[in-house]
C-alpha cells in the first residue's frame, strides 16, 4: 500500500495540481490586494464612497443605534448582515472580472507564441542540377 501511495504522489498530475494550488494561494493575495487597494477605492470614488459592509438588520437582541456590524455582533444579537453579503458579491464580481482579463491576456500571449512563423514564399531559382543533367543527356542522345 505504501508503494501505491508513492506511485500516486509521483504521478505528474498530482504534482501539477499541488503546484497549481500553491500558485493559486499566492495569486489570491495579489488579486485581493489589487481589488481591495486599487480597484475598490476607484469605484468608491465614483460611487461616493459607498460601502454596504455595515448595513444589517437586527433579528433579535439589543444593539445600540448606529453601531457598526462588528459591534453589533459583539453584543451577541442575531444579525442579518445583508451589507457584508452585498460587498462580498461585488468583490467577487470584480475579482472574477480581473481574473478573466488576466486569463484572456495570458491566452492571447500563448496563442501568439504557438502561432507558426510565416513561411517565406518559394522563389523560383531556375532549373535544378538534376534538370540540367537530364537536359544534357537528352541532347546528347538526340545528337548521336
Amino acid at each position: 500500500m505504501l508503494n501505491e501511495f508513492k506511485d500516486f504522489i509521483a504521478k505528474g498530475n498530482v504534482m501539477d495540481m499541488a503546484v497549481g494550488i500553491i500558485i493559486g494561494a499566492a495569486f489570491t493575495a495579489i488579486v485581493s490586494s489589487l481589488v481591495g487597494d486599487l480597484i475598490n477605492p476607484i469605484i468608491g470614488l465614483f460611487l461616493g464612497g459607498v460601502d454596504f459592509t455595515n448595513n444589517y438588520a437586527v433579528l433579535s437582541g439589543d444593539v445600540p443605534a448606529g453601531a457598526s456590524l462588528e459591534a453589533a455582533r459583539e453584543t451577541g444579537a442575531s444579525i442579518f448582515a445583508y451589507g457584508a453579503f452585498i460587498m462580498a458579491v461585488i468583490n467577487f464580481l470584480i475579482i472574477a472580472f480581473v481574473v478573466f482579463m488576466l486569463v484572456r491576456q495570458v491566452n492571447a500571449i500563448k496563442a501568439a507564441a504557438e502561432k507558426p512563423e510565416e513561411v517565406a514564399p518559394e522563389v523560383e531559382s531556375g532549373p535544378s542540377e538534376l534538370d540540367i543533367l537530364i537536359e544534357i543527356r537528352d541532347s546528347l542522345a538526340k545528337a548521336s
